[in-house]
């Protein structure tokens, strides 16, 4: 999975549009940083700028930036509605696909470390990459704000986690930490009523609502009645444009409340008022994983498979939470995978079979087989899925739906990292010719040369070692398939198989032939032959037993 983040920073300036754009050119000039949004406020004195990319760019990006804010803006000057103590007040990491939140959370730690060594000023770390629980709470770092950071910063208990303890008057101090990814949504209503659609809020949000008691001395006191969601902040209001009531909506960590969890909340509460949930808009970007999770909860619901491609799991959300409602729900418009997708990197899998089968023919030496054997095995994971989700939408075999459905979904995932790897293995070759196209000239140059072959010999290796590894998984699903799948398509498990055997033997001679260019004697390389020679003995012995039952019964 590619590693993709985020980054918020929010800068002490909304008002000289040549310090803003000094700011955002430096993050421009990063490659593999793609800068989505900048969002200067008057009021405020404040931008905010969302930048998404891997997370080596967007660390660089995000210290380039940093260092501009320092040279730029004078926090002396300073004057704006929101709460600041810098000019780059905070700085969050959110991790968007294949990075957890603790990796999140020690690059947060990383580019504070280098704002503190570089630019010579207090960093405090809050949100997951906090030192301590007490400063989690972004309030409570940046308590007193600019004005009585002096002060705070005289305290032990408010050493920065970074940096000296001395106050910058022209720079302040700047919040880094990592977080959940914040998702604005609003739920559009079969009604006109601004208070209707605040009583679904309050139903819903994690506030809840304020409720009135008479005790028994007479008085009354307020209480405060949680709603159903956590980590759920809501609205209601009117939208003049669309004519309707809505329920605006911020998830302020989807890993608690998803956005499908919303939908049906919102739902519930509606119906029970007797109002009806028309639609959803999702304002700005999500992660892929928002609408695939919501699409395999709905598929779960209709008791059907979930081991299905990405496309069908968004289009069964877009249909389940009425998405398009107002406008075209696309896709590559709001999906930020697909936003920051490099089509180098996929140029491959991208092609029609002919444009693939006629590219393997050229006289170019990739694709070649590694490539080819990476396809066989997607096919062999590709097949898998077929059977599981016929057998689960068979008719008298409904119990077994949930079964058929864990198989389908575990041999999509396989297929996932197979179709990758087409792509990843042409990629490793060409790493290897640019290795050997490095100057040779000077003796420190032949040196570097010789280790940057190496290196990228070894990872040409890995690929398809990889490949092996991949293909031969799909084989006890498979077997499964064979043996208990709908019986009208056991002959597709079999051609599985022989695409499976193929796949680990094809990227094995490949295995073979790149390791033959490394130093036998290196314990790396003697434990990957050892590997590729295990996995082609245990793909052999699966397709034996599997075609055994196979050829059993067509």
């Amino acid at each position: 999975m590619q590693q993709l983040i985020e980054c918020v920073p929010n800068f002490s300036e909304g008002r000289d549009l040549t310090i803003i754009k000094g700011i955002t050119d430096q993050i421009s000039s990063v490659a593999g940083v793609q800068l989505l949004d900048v969002d200067p406020g008057a009021a405020t004195n404040r931008t905010v700028v969302t930048m998404a990319g891997s997370p080596e760019a967007v660390l660089e990006a995000a210290f380039r930036a940093i260092k501009q804010a320092k040279a730029t803006i004078d926090m002396r000057h300073h004057k704006g509605e929101h709460p600041r103590f810098g000019a780059t007040d905070v700085c969050p990491i959110i991790p968007i696909s294949g990075v957890t939140m603790e990796q999140a959370a020690e690059y947060a730690r990383q580019l504070a470390e280098r704002v503190a060594r570089e630019l010579n000023y207090p960093v405090y770390l809050y949100e997951a990459a906090a030192s301590s629980p007490a400063r989690r709470n972004l309030a409570d770092v940046r308590s007193g704000e600019y004005e009585g950071l002096a002060n705070k910063l005289s305290k032990p208990d408010w050493k920065p986690d970074f940096g000296p303890a001395t106050f910058v008057p022209e720079t302040g101090s700047t919040a880094i930490g990592a977080r959940d990814f914040l998702i604005a949504l609003n739920f559009n209503l079969n009604t006109t009523s601004t208070r209707r659609a605040n009583a679904v809020a309050f139903d819903v949000r994690e506030a809840g609502r304020l409720i009135k008691e008479k005790q028994p001395d007479g008085t009354i006191t307020e209480i405060r009645q949680p709603g159903t969601l956590k980590a759920a902040k809501a609205i209601g209001w009117l939208i003049e444009e669309y004519g309707i009531a809505q329920v605006s909506m911020n998830l302020t960590n989807i890993s608690i409340t998803s956005v499908h969890e919303a939908f049906d909340a919102v739902v519930a509460s509606a119906t029970a008022r007797g109002l009806r949930v028309t639609g959803t808009e999702i304002v700005g970007l999500v992660p892929l994983s928002v609408l695939t999770d919501a699409g395999r909860h709905y598929l779960r619901k209709q008791e059907r498979s979930v081991g299905v491609s990405d496309a069908e799991l968004i289009k069964i959300a877009v249909k389940s939470m009425g998405l398009d409602d107002l406008k075209p729900f696309d896709p590559a418009k709001k999906v930020l995978e697909y936003l920051l997708a490099d089509p180098k990197q996929s140029r491959l899998v991208n092609m029609t079979v002919a444009d693939f089968v006629n590219e393997t023919s050229s006289e170019s030496p990739a694709p070649g087989g590694g490539s080819v054997s990476a396809v066989l095995g997607s096919l062999a994971a590709a097949l898998s899925n077929m059977v599981a989700n016929l057998s689960s939408h068979k008719r008298g075999w409904d119990d077994q739906w949930s079964y058929f459905s864990d198989i389908a979904d575990q041999g999509m995932a396989l297929q996932k990292q197979l179709i990758a790897l087409v792509d990843e293995d042409t990629r490793s070759f060409e790493l290897v010719m640019e290795a050997f196209g490095l100057p040779k000239s000077t003796p420190d140059e032949k040196a570097q040369r010789k280790q940057a072959i190496a290196e990228a010999t070894l990872y040409a290796t890995q690929i398809p070692l990889r490949v092996m590894e991949t293909s031969l998984a799909t084989m006890p699903l498979l077997a499964a398939m064979a043996e208990r799948g709908n019986p009208n398509s056991v002959s597709d498990a079999g051609v599985g198989v022989l695409c499976a055997r193929a796949a680990v033997r094809g990227a094995g001679l490949n295995v073979r032939i790149n390791a033959a260019g490394l130093d036998q004697t290196d314990p790396t390389v003697i434990e990957i032959l050892a590997r590729a020679t295990a996995l082609e003995q245990a793909a052999a012995d699966h397709e034996t037993a599997i075609m055994d039952v196979v050829m059993g019964k067509v």
